[in-house]
């Protein structure tokens, strides 16, 4: 199982503790779960409600998608007869992405409201979670989310994907969605309470990613990977397909602007008694993005790879 934090304990006397555990989080796990996180569970009820309704407005579409149709032909290639194989191109999976400046669904005509209003309070917990992170880094106050802004000239990019793994008649021929890292800063996951099926890779074995009832799931992208010269890293995660239940997946990315230059941070490099290699290179998070979408579900180093190449 993966650790689980107590975010309250920053805030009094077991403060240095809570700041051990977060560290242990990022450099061991690059996932844990934060629980006392200061968004209230009324709030988390709504969007639970919210979006099991939206789905509802859209399952008939996810019925009809390329994936269920891919799926469904498969299934009828082996009643006839024909060799078995996994969908190795597709997810089981219906999503659609909010962000600011982009059309939003309006139905049920709560969601605008509902979901606007948790955004606003994932955003500012995710900057404190990057605070926590400066802090544990031994790096200025502030030093991650500058980073992500270009120096306070951008925005950084915040966007929330809304997912729901339906249940899957037959798990064995298609992954719910398929093992990658994430590209960007830092990822806030509010997941199902009962329907698990995320798993990270740690040492060679994929583990559960345990349903813990309105905590926040944090992983780390690719970006404090390389702002953090390889101390904190992403972690290689999927979702399985399960025959039961209809998992229920809403993530948040907090990651730089796409004019933001990603390099390590420069005091990481800087050790009192010796000067640390830097481990990444430095690129425009917009060119690395580029690559991403074409390499998501591929090695994770060629990326870095190519960007480097490209500066």
């Amino acid at each position: 199982m993966i650790p689980v934090i107590d975010f309250s304990k920053l805030d009094g006397e077991q403060r240095a503790e809570a700041l051990a555990q977060i560290a242990n989080g990022c450099e061991e796990w690059g996932f844990f779960q934060l629980a006392n996180h200061g968004i209230a569970e009324e709030l988390l009820e709504r969007v639970k409600k919210v979006c099991s309704e939206c789905y509802r407005l859209r399952e008939k579409s996810f019925r009809e998608s390329n994936p269920v149709r891919s799926f469904n032909e498969l299934v009828d290639g082996e009643t006839e007869g024909g060799v078995g194989k996994r969908l190795s191109d597709v997810d089981w999976e219906d999503v659609f992405v909010l962000q600011d400046g982009m059309p939003w669904p309006s139905n049920p005509p709560e969601f605008k409201e509902t979901m606007k209003e948790f955004r606003d309070e994932l955003k500012k917990l995710a900057e404190k979670v990057m605070e926590v992170m400066d802090e544990n880094l031994g790096l200025e106050n502030g030093c991650i989310r500058k980073a992500f802004s270009a120096n306070g000239k951008h925005q950084p990019f915040f966007g929330t994907k809304v997912s729901h793994y339906p249940p899957c008649p037959r798990p064995d021929l298609v992954d719910g969605l398929r093992a990658h890292t994430d590209a960007g800063g830092v990822i806030l996951l509010f997941q199902d309470d009962e329907v698990g099926g995320l798993q990270i890779l740690k040492d060679g074995q994929w583990i559960d990613v345990q349903p813990v009832k309105n905590s926040i799931v944090i992983n780390t992208g690719d970006q404090i990977e390389v702002l953090s010269n390889g101390r904190y890293k992403s972690v290689w995660h999927r979702v399985l397909a399960t025959p039961d239940g209809n998992r229920r997946s809403i993530a948040s990315f907090y990651n730089p602007s796409l004019k933001a230059t990603i390099a390590p941070a420069t005091k990481l490099l800087s050790a009192e008694s010796d000067r640390v290699p830097a481990s990444y290179p430095k690129f425009v998070f917009g060119d690395y993005m580029d690559v991403y979408v074409k390499q998501k579900f591929l090695p994770k180093q060629p990326r870095f790879e190519a960007v480097a190449a490209a500066m």
